[in-house]
């Protein structure tokens, strides 16, 4: 009758996965709103920045292979 109420006792897998993640999130340092802000700006930043470098060379290398073609 022991090995039955000690199985039950026992959490499921997902109960222990989740006390498991809160107990990870508990040591995680998390950043200041101030920190949070400024990051994604430089990431909003790079975005943009990439973005507009990938646009020229994608019109310079259709303009070349339009220029080679005709």
């Amino acid at each position: 009758m022991t090995d039955k109420n000690e199985k039950e006792k026992k959490p499921n897998a997902i109960q222990r996965w989740f006390r498991e993640t809160v107990g990870e999130l508990h040591k995680v340092s998390w950043p200041t709103t101030e920190e949070a802000w400024r990051l994604t700006r430089i990431v909003i930043l790079v975005v943009v920045a990439m973005s507009a470098l990938l646009g020229l060379l994608d019109m310079l290398f259709s303009m070349s292979i339009t220029a080679l073609l005709t």
